[in-house]
């Protein structure tokens, strides 16, 4: 057996960075240091006796004001830290100031993708791991990867290079950056990445070996342990073939021992792991400045196009005592002073209630405010609402119908009638809120021109009603509208995607309805995007592997920070996708507008969410059928009412834990 290798540490790049900071926008989000930030000795598991040290670089690929605030990086970060064996470091995406200087370098030559923490070269780590919750950060993949000095192409990448691995939301769906990739990950993060360093450190203790048997160079063997496991997926190890007509016809094992789907993982008992105890505390701005506390994870709503509540189950709960010890270690370790309870329906927590009560009780006179994102119109309640406000500014409800008429709303599962509506915002403005946000989508399957111009007639009812209730003329309701984009393992993964020159034509309608209200209209808001990055989003979120050489072209073109309106191209990535896909026989309306039927072979169908697909495809013509009139089914929510076998418990092996528990949020014991 070989013996065991012992890495050099490599050379922090900040006495070659710091006289060029200088130079670039916003520099301190290069200079590291953070409140709670950790840096640890190269060598830390050789000096603790307990092995080859494992190292992680960790990567938001967005700006350090979108990334330093992910939540769920910064429980990575944490959870790999503890272990006295791992290194865990963070990188951020540069902005294209910070790239020139990179690239020009010094005399020494180009400076490195480091990581904020020791400003360690990025390229100098095990594995490089990178959390996608939008596709639109691919070309910041490759950006990092470059600059690291990391080949592009997974195939080029040799034995020093570390092994290029993704998760987040966008992972269920990882076959356009499929060429990039060494592995992917699927679901929860916090013991599968412990499960992965156990494997890089034995193969590392075991001298890195190849498998002779199977002809594998020892980075491969190590993929191969890898994807073994059935939680990590290696793209390299299955072949794909594709008809005639451009589809799918299989993806297929390429290596003994693979398997033929991968399984997401669904970590139990967040009880046990109630991360981040030490926040970050940012040193520039960023988009998010609070302490937040995840009270749950995971939705059975069944909203039909959401892809987070569909991945997600079952919905496990996070107890009041773990909630209520959170956030005091939480706002002693930061200094916070706002703590956001998250989930994807905060209001649905069996203990809403009496969370909401103690946590406000127990910070009454303080500093510290209580807030909770987007709220379910019939989820709400102004005895609620009254709570999280006690201590802090009444800033404004935010409420998401998604659908502009009750027709769309059936369609898309979201059963909450126009009166529901009314009826809870005329009691946040009758007990003071001056401001609601109403959120909504366009696009969504069976949708008409008269389905988007009813959220004009519905914003006018809630001004309406909220100068009726208040008998004040300064209450305000802003629309915000988002292109619908259908996703991987939902129902709607077979719809065809709206063009953006409908999206555009319709929300121009709609916008201008609302401006000629000469009553309600200055008391509307009116936000949203054009459809041109939704049509991307969705080449990418739905595209299979041709769709890699369209993002590689777009790069190389200059494409940087696409989720950011002044930075995206339209016109590029549509000239890219007609040079790439040339003689392919697809082409952009092909991955885009294009309807799906039954038997295609989906590109993420060897990736296991749980979700039976017979379940989805029931599902999708469910709301095809609630669209022409022919049903009226509704699904309902597992957690109240018996399973309705979408498959995820039996096939994950898991089951929903809610409560009540009866317990309550105790006082703080004086120490």
């Amino acid at each position: 057996m070989p013996s065991p290798v012992t890495d050099s540490a490599p050379e922090s790049v900040f006495a070659r960075l710091e006289p060029k900071l200088a130079s670039v926008s916003k520099p301190i989000q290069y200079v590291g240091g953070e409140l709670n930030s950790t840096v640890k000795d190269w060598d830390c598991g050789e000096q603790a006796g307990t092995g080859p040290t494992v190292r992680w670089a960790l990567m938001y690929p967005d700006a350090y004001e979108v990334g330093l605030p992910n939540q769920g990086v910064q429980i990575l970060y944490e959870v790999l830290n503890e272990r006295d064996w791992i290194v865990a470091e963070r990188t951020y995406s540069v902005w294209p100031d910070m790239e020139a200087v990179l690239r020009a370098g010094d005399e020494r030559g180009p400076i490195p993708q480091f990581t904020v923490d020791a400003h360690r070269p990025v390229g100098a780590f095990d594995v490089f791991g990178l959390s996608f919750s939008t596709e639109l950060g691919y070309t910041n993949m490759l950006t990092a990867l470059d600059l690291a000095g990391i080949p592009l192409h997974a195939v080029d990448r040799g034995a020093d290079d570390p092994v290029v691995l993704a998760g987040g939301h966008a992972a269920f769906n990882p076959e356009p950056i499929a060429d990039f990739l060494d592995a992917a990950v699927l679901g929860d993060g916090e013991e599968v990445v412990l499960a992965i360093s156990e494997v890089v450190r034995e193969w590392k203790g075991q001298g890195r070996p190849g498998n002779d048997e199977l002809g594998l160079s020892g980075r491969d063997e190590l993929l191969r342990r890898l994807a073994v496991t059935g939680n990590v997926y290696v793209p390299k190890f299955y072949s794909v073939a594709y008809g005639a007509d451009g589809t799918i016809t299989a993806y297929e094992p390429a290596l003994p021992g693979v398997p033929h789907r991968v399984r997401k993982h669904t970590l139990m008992d967040l009880d046990a792991w109630p991360y981040p105890a030490k926040p970050l505390v940012p040193l520039a701005e960023t988009v998010h400045e609070r302490f937040s506390v995840e009270i749950f994870r995971g939705c059975t709503r069944g909203c039909r196009f959401c892809q987070a509540g569909m991945i997600t189950r079952p919905v496990r709960e996070r107890s009041i005592e773990t909630i209520g010890t959170m956030v005091e270690n939480g706002i002693r370790k930061s200094g916070f002073e706002e703590v956001g309870l998250l989930s994807l329906s905060s209001a649905d927590h069996t203990e809403i209630g009496e969370v909401a009560k103690g946590l406000a009780d127990r910070y009454e006179g303080s500093n510290v405010s209580l807030s909770l994102p987007s709220t379910r119109v019939d989820a709400f309640n102004i005895n609620l609402a009254n709570e999280f406000s006690r201590n802090g500014r009444r800033s404004g409800l935010t409420f998401a119908p998604e659908g502009g008429s009750e027709r769309m709303r059936k369609v898309i599962n979201k059963m909450v009638t126009e009166d529901d509506l009314i009826a809870t915002v005329a009691a946040a403005y009758s007990h003071g809120w001056r401001q609601v946000k109403l959120y909504f989508m366009c696009g969504l399957p069976t949708e008409t021109d008269e389905d988007v111009l009813q959220i004009a007639d519905l914003a006018k009812r809630v001004i309406a009603k909220g100068r009726e209730v208040s008998g004040r003329n300064d209450v305000r309701c802003t629309v915000s509208i988002g292109g619908f984009v259908p996703k991987p393992h939902t129902p709607f993964q077979w719809a065809a995607q709206l063009d953006h020159e409908t999206t555009d034509e319709r929300l121009k309608k709609l916008r201008d309805t609302v401006r000629a209200d000469k009553k309600y209209g200055r008391a509307i808001g009116f936000r949203y995007h054009d459809g041109k990055p939704g049509t991307i989003e969705g080449l990418l979120s739905r595209g299979d592997r041709r769709v890699g050489r369209v993002i590689e072209a777009v790069w190389r073109d200059g494409g940087r920070f696409d989720g950011w309106s002044e930075h995206f191209s339209y016109d590029r990535w549509v000239a890219a996708a007609d040079a790439a896909l040339d003689g392919t026989g697809v082409d952009l309306a092909w991955f885009t507008t294009r309807e799906r039927e039954y038997d295609e072979v989906l590109p993420w169908d060897h990736l296991d969410s749980g979700l039976d697909k017979d379940w989805l495809w029931a599902d999708w013509e469910d709301a095809l059928a609630v669209a022409d009139g022919s049903s009226d089914v509704e699904v309902e929510d597992c957690r109240w009412t018996p399973c309705y076998d979408c498959g995820v418990c039996p096939e994950m092996g898991t089951e929903i834990q809610v409560g009540p528990t009866g317990r309550t949020l105790l006082p703080l014991s004086v120490v």
